[in-house]
């Protein structure tokens, strides 16, 4: 099958996802969505793939869901808010949901949504000079799937969720215990594929058996019903807005969205 937004391949027993939209620094937007879920299902009913590696074209991973596309939707109330993000969500968690493990090989930024993507996957391998971080605090949006407290402390989890900091780079996140290895721009994907290799050898049953039980770990201590929680929680924010989000729609709408994003970033380089 042949898709516009990605590129999907196997090589023996690994399947690859890559996002293809470079000229947007792989915005996520809902064809790229859909055709995303659709190549991962075939990944999954492969026998012979093992693990799927996730990348990105260009220069970044992914930069995180299209803010131009999101602006054009027009979203109103909670109800629009709850199937919209709902989507989202389980766009994200297919990928911790999935039945055979997955490794983000991520480079250039790694962002929102995006971030939260490589936190759903089971490893994650960064590229020197990548940043990552969840911006939406700085504009008045709230997070799709809060996987991060659930990563790493309550402190790091505070200082990226609670700061809006999206200039986190490898080896930070490296610390935070959110990244597995950082290597040499442009050996991100080369790691990843040995690491995907190395689970791939070993007993597919055991390791899906295995990663199964990590998994019933989290859920026997509440995540899924925090993450739904948190999802409520993302639903009134997106559909109460604020006085920042409605500057930020305004500047964007007027002057479009790199202006935008330079107000919402000025704003925090004056304090």
């Amino acid at each position: 099958m042949s898709f516009e937004t990605i590129e999907t391949r196997t090589d023996g027993n690994i399947g690859f996802i890559k996002l293809n939209r470079p000229q947007v620094l792989n915005a996520i937007n809902k064809q790229m969505k859909q055709e995303m879920r659709e190549a991962l299902t075939q990944h999954m009913e492969n026998p012979r793939v093992a693990v799927v590696v996730l990348h990105g074209e260009g220069r970044a991973f992914s930069a995180g869901f299209d803010l131009k596309e999101s602006a054009q939707a027009d979203t109103q109330g909670n109800e629009e808010w709850r199937q919209r993000l709902q989507q989202s969500f389980d766009f994200i968690m297919q990928f911790w949901d999935a039945p055979k493990p997955s490794i983000a090989a991520v480079h250039g930024f790694c962002l929102a949504g995006a971030f939260e993507l490589a936190l759903a996957c089971d490893m994650t391998v960064a590229a020197q000079g990548t940043r990552f971080g969840e911006p939406e605090v700085r504009f008045g949006s709230g997070i799709v799937a809060l996987l991060l407290p659930w990563m790493t402390t309550p402190k790091f989890a505070a200082e990226l969720l609670l700061t809006g900091n999206d200039q986190i780079d490898a080896e930070r996140a490296m610390q935070m215990g959110i990244v597995n290895h950082v290597v040499p721009q442009g050996q991100e994907l080369e790691k990843a594929v040995a690491l995907a290799r190395d689970m791939a050898a070993a007993a597919p049953l055991s390791v899906q058996l295995t990663r199964r039980a990590m998994h019933r770990g989290f859920e026997m201590m509440g995540m899924r019903q925090a993450l739904l929680a948190a999802l409520d929680t993302d639903v009134l924010i997106e559909a109460t807005g604020g006085p920042e989000r409605a500057e930020f729609n305004r500047i964007r709408k007027e002057q479009g969205l790199k202006a935008a994003l330079e107000w919402r970033d000025a704003r925090f380089d004056a304090a």
